[in-house]
């Protein structure tokens, strides 16, 4: 029985529901600041005297910067309040998105964003490892409503983008505005109380860790994420170089996957409480690989472009989110545990279309999805060994007490 001190500090605790909606906010601000970069490039480029093909390295360097965050930040959340960790990451990042835009030399914008990048990797960490020890088993509807809350922020910053570019204050109101709406959200989230780590907690049941089953979560997230990515990143040179659309379709269509993407992930915050989080990671790749193949069989087609570039987006939706759940399901979540998941994802998000970059004029603009297709089937066929893995070890006797 709890004492009478227990009991007075969780009725004042705030609810679950209200630390919830803190670190949805905090993720709107994760979305916000990743979406920035790409829209204001040619500004930024302006501002340091580059051309776009030397300041596209920036891309790089702030993926190198949230994966060493991804990497340091896992331990820190196992050993410190999470909630302030996770404050002071958005904070950081408002600071260096006032100084961004103006920065006048190419190599100090590399290290703000290398910087950017870091505490980006710690607050994804945090978000993702804080919720799940929040509300443990029931976590997979509000880890779905996590990450449709990122994608609102990244839906929005093209938007204030577009309504600031035209003023006198241009990329520099844009980062501005940004930079200030991050300090609410930094300070709103300081204010909760962080929730324990689930190792440290005497009411939940330790599920040890399993190294093969880790690995080949991380392999997943590497492959998917790397598809995901890809896809977004490379599907309007795709359509353009196919001579499917003009750059304003190609254009939509970019904005009609990360749209649908987003869409699924509102879908998948109900869908998740009524489906085992194996069944709908089925069920997703299954629509990927479909919608993929589709445009692989009519690569002449606008039709079949649209429809799968659709599919894609709605499919994938809810694949991060889920394995998650199903990796929560297993083993208990630690901050290392979760760094883990972020290494693989952010190492995936670098390289695939790194890859796609260098076969892309040397094989043609079909390596696009080729590519994208390969990885999501090789990712599929890593779920099925995540699946055996998880029969095997429930068929396995236990050793005697």
């Amino acid at each position: 029985m709890p004492s009478s001190n227990e009991a007075a500090q969780n009725t004042a605790a705030p609810s679950k529901i209200l630390r919830t909606f803190a670190y949805y906010a905090g993720f709107i601000g994760l979305g916000l600041t990743t979406a920035s970069l790409g829209p204001t490039l040619p500004g930024l480029a302006e501002n340091t005297h580059s051309d776009i093909g030397n300041i596209s390295f920036l891309f790089v360097v702030r993926s190198l910067g949230y994966l060493l965050g991804s990497i340091n930040s896992g331990r820190l959340y196992d050993k410190r309040p999470g909630n302030p960790v996770m404050s002071i990451g958005l904070a950081l990042i408002g600071f260096l998105l006032f100084l961004v835009p103006i920065i006048p030399a190419l190599p100090l914008l590399a290290l703000a964003l290398l910087l950017v990048g870091f505490a980006e990797g710690t607050v994804d960490v945090g978000g993702n490892t804080l919720l799940v020890w929040l509300h443990r088993d029931k976590v997979a509807p509000f880890m779905n409503g996590l990450h449709f809350t990122f994608g609102i922020g990244a839906l929005l910053t093209p938007l204030i983008v577009a309504q600031t570019v035209q003023t006198p204050g241009g990329i520099r109101l844009a980062y501005w505005i940004l930079a200030a709406l991050l300090v609410p959200i930094a300070w709103w989230l300081s204010r909760m109380p962080s929730p324990p780590p689930q190792v440290n907690d005497r009411t939940s049941v330790v599920k040890p860790v399993r190294p093969a089953l880790l690995a080949l979560i991380v392999v997943f997230f590497f492959l998917y994420v790397g598809s995901e990515a890809g896809y977004g990143g490379w599907v309007y040179t795709y359509t353009i170089s196919m001579s499917l659309g003009t750059e304003t379709s190609a254009a939509y269509l970019t904005s009609l996957f990360w749209g649908a993407l987003t869409a699924g992930r509102l879908v998948g915050i109900p869908v998740a409480s009524r489906l085992r989080a194996g069944t709908l990671l089925a069920i997703d790749l299954a629509g990927c690989l479909a919608s993929l193949a589709l445009i692989l069989a009519f690569p002449g087609s606008q039709e079949a472009l649209w429809i799968g570039t659709i599919g894609t987006g709605l499919f994938m939706a809810t694949i991060f989110p889920t394995m998650l759940n199903l990796a929560q399901e297993k083993m208990t979540i630690t901050g290392k545990m979760t760094a883990w998941f972020f290494v693989g994802a952010s190492s995936g998000g670098m390289i695939l279309p790194w890859i796609v970059g260098q076969l892309f004029e040397p094989v043609g603009p079909q390596t696009v999805m080729i590519a994208i297709f390969t990885s999501a089937a090789v990712a599929t066929l890593v779920f099925a060994a995540i699946v055996a893995n998880n029969r095997n070890h429930k068929a396995s006797p236990t050793p005697p007490g």
